[in-house]
């Protein structure tokens, strides 16, 4: 019995290994909106605290198993800031591999270029939304302050997009 016992439990500690291991260690699938008004993006603003560097992308978010990239653009925005979209155009895929708070991520993101269907967003400066149980800042940042080096925006390579 002491054998089995063993045996049991060492397969008990690497499913569960492999089961915390493999929550870090997926591909994320995200759908991001670019939203542009002349010179200004409309960018989420996030923060690494094992860097302490504050960071920003456009907003958007996961793509659950079985929904277009398209609609869950949609849904994320109705979510975050109860916001419709509208003029949505696919721009297309890009890989980001990177370290977040001490963790290697790697993301797959389906691109988009959108507008608010509400003129009301591009009045707004700035505006805080919840993120799961994350008090976030969303807001309108002119694209020379990314081109200059003075803010971070991620993807590094997401500035090709806006030309």
């Amino acid at each position: 019995m002491g054998k089995l016992y063993i045996l049991k439990k060492a397969i008990i500690q690497f499913y569960l290994y492999e089961k915390i291991m493999s929550k870090d260690k997926k591909i994320r699938v995200l759908a991001l909106g670019l939203i542009r008004d002349g010179d200004r993006l409309f960018i989420s603003q996030g923060y690494d605290s094992i860097k302490q560097e504050t960071f920003y992308r456009v907003m958007g978010g996961g793509v659950d198993f079985g929904e277009y990239s398209h609609d869950a653009l949609q849904r994320e925005f109705k979510e975050e800031i109860e916001a419709e979209l509208t003029n949505i155009k696919y721009l297309g895929c890009m890989e980001n591999i990177f370290m977040f708070n001490g963790k290697e991520r790697h993301e797959l993101i389906q691109l988009y270029k959108c507008d608010f269907a509400d003129p009301k967003f591009y009045q707004i400066e700035e505006l805080t939304f919840w993120e799961k149980e994350r008090k976030k800042m969303a807001l309108w940042v002119s694209i020379d302050r990314f081109k200059s080096g003075e803010l971070k925006i991620v993807p590094e390579n997401f500035l090709e997009y806006c030309d």
